[in-house]
């Protein structure tokens, strides 16, 4: 993902505080390059011993993921496998232009590491190019100074979103005294026109020179050709790492380096797969993530895309995403109505199912409608009925509610807001959401839950109701 930002912004950064990337610094770019260096560390991180055997035993394992997607571990695998690889691809993308920017600089290694890269990937190069440029070596202290970057980027960042906001304030300060006209010099209003001009003028100074110190300790001011080669080396750091957590489930990778430095990463002691996996089930299993006539240019989504029956292949993730999470949150509101205590606010409890009711989408409404008629035909809803329509929507949402709230978050992640931009923390799997979960599958799950859900309403209606309304 590209850090993107308004163009007016970017202007009047270019033209107050000394234009793009330059012989000096990066400039402009070095936004850019934080988030590319925060999407590496992320990696980095997710790709330690401890998050790999959580993704093995935990996430892959977990029963909305086996009742949804799938039960097969080498396939899941490769669709987490692909998704790191399609997050190290955009990280590539920025050391490669960066690196095209150091031509000129003795470093053929940089001035072509798109090839370099893309031959990495497919095998034939990666242990040569660590020989020739020792990327695993002192891997760990990299990843330390990316960490450090990205923090003091990320502050010059906020500290000018602040200059501008005051620099706007100025503005609107100066058309409205353009526009409220002379003020007699001794008058009274004229100092309460200039004491909050002049306290305005102060911050404006003082953030103008918070903003040219922070310039001077972030990566504005680092040199290209220093951080490309930071980039380059962290990105084959990771792409080794991955080769060596996913080698035996997915093909294509490259093979691991010989001598092991390349995992000197801080975390890692070797390979995960061998204790969990006969080798020859992972190969019987697996299956190439990318295909034998792809080509370097070819994009790596391509093989994370989830299908059109599933749940992301239909664009509806967040929106059934949302729809589990209101359902859970009308189960907390109904859960006294079972117990017998009436503490809820009923009103507030009536907009909730409304408001449940107007998200849900044609099928799943259609599907919730016959299920009731058919369930609740010739028969009451009693106490009994209630009590345990209640623990069976519990049950299904112990496993279907965290792909829902998981679901959110690997949004929420991704999203352009400056604390995801720059964040540093291991990333939600998309295998966990319920982006690759069979659409039907979930329509079912979600009519269950909300079938119950209306019979523990109708029962709560018919035990509030009063009494001479049956007469």
């Amino acid at each position: 993902m590209v850090l993107v930002m308004p163009r007016t912004w970017l202007a009047g950064l270019r033209s107050r505080l000394g234009g793009s990337a330059s012989e000096d610094g990066l400039g402009i770019l070095a936004f850019e390059a934080a988030a590319a260096m925060s999407r590496l560390v992320s990696l980095h991180r997710s790709l330690s011993d401890d998050e790999v055997r959580r993704l093995r035993a935990d996430v892959l394992r977990a029963e909305g993921v086996a009742r949804l997607t799938s039960t097969d571990q080498s396939f899941l695998l490769r669709l987490a496998c692909g998704e790191i690889l399609v997050d190290l691809d955009r990280a590539a993308d920025t050391a490669a232009r960066l690196g095209a920017r150091c031509c000129g600089s003795g470093a053929p290694f940089l001035c072509d590491f798109d090839r370099a890269y893309a031959n990495a990937k497919r095998g034939t190069g990666l242990a040569r190019l660590d020989a020739a440029v020792g990327f695993s070596r002192g891997a760990g202290k990299r990843f330390k100074k990316m960490e450090r970057h990205v923090a003091a980027t990320a502050k010059l960042y906020a500290e000018m979103e602040a200059l501008t906001e005051l620099e706007a304030s100025e503005r609107r300060m100066e058309q409205w005294m353009q526009h409220s006209g002379p003020i007699p010099a001794q008058s009274s209003k004229r100092q309460q026109a200039d004491e909050p001009s002049e306290k305005l003028k102060r911050e404006l100074r003082l953030q103008r020179h918070k903003v040219r110190r922070l310039r001077e300790g972030s990566l504005w001011s680092v040199a290209v050709h220093k951080m490309a080669k930071l980039m380059a080396k962290s990105v084959l750091a990771v792409l080794a790492r991955v080769s060596l957590a996913f080698g035996a489930v997915v093909l294509g990778l490259p093979p691991p380096i010989a001598g092991g430095r390349a995992w000197a990463l801080g975390h890692s002691s070797g390979p995960l797969h061998q204790s969990t996996m006969a080798p020859d089930a992972a190969i019987r299993h697996s299956a190439p993530i990318f295909r034998q006539n792809d080509t370097a240019s070819t994009p790596s989504s391509l093989s994370i895309k989830p299908p059109a029956t599933t749940v992301g292949g239909s664009g509806m993730e967040l929106r059934y995403a949302n729809v589990i999470l209101s359902a859970e949150t009308l189960l907390t509101a109904l859960r006294p109505a079972v117990r017998d205590e009436d503490v809820r606010d009923g009103m507030m409890e009536l907009s909730m199912r409304d408001e449940l009711y107007k998200m849900l989408p044609v099928a799943i409404r259609v599907g919730v409608t016959a299920e009731l008629r058919e369930r609740l035909r010739g028969q009451q809803v009693d106490e009994e009925a209630a009590t345990a329509a209640m623990d069976a929507v519990e049950r299904v949402l112990r496993w279907l509610g965290p792909m829902a709230h998981d679901t959110l978050r690997w949004h929420d992640e991704r999203g352009m807001e400056r604390k995801q931009r720059f964040s540093m923390r291991p990333r939600a799997p998309m295998v966990q959401t319920l982006h690759f979960a069979d659409r039907r599958k979930a329509e079912g799950a979600i009519v269950e839950v909300l079938v119950g859900l209306s019979c523990v309403c109708w029962y709560d209606d018919q035990r509030r109701r009063p009494a001479d309304w049956d007469d």
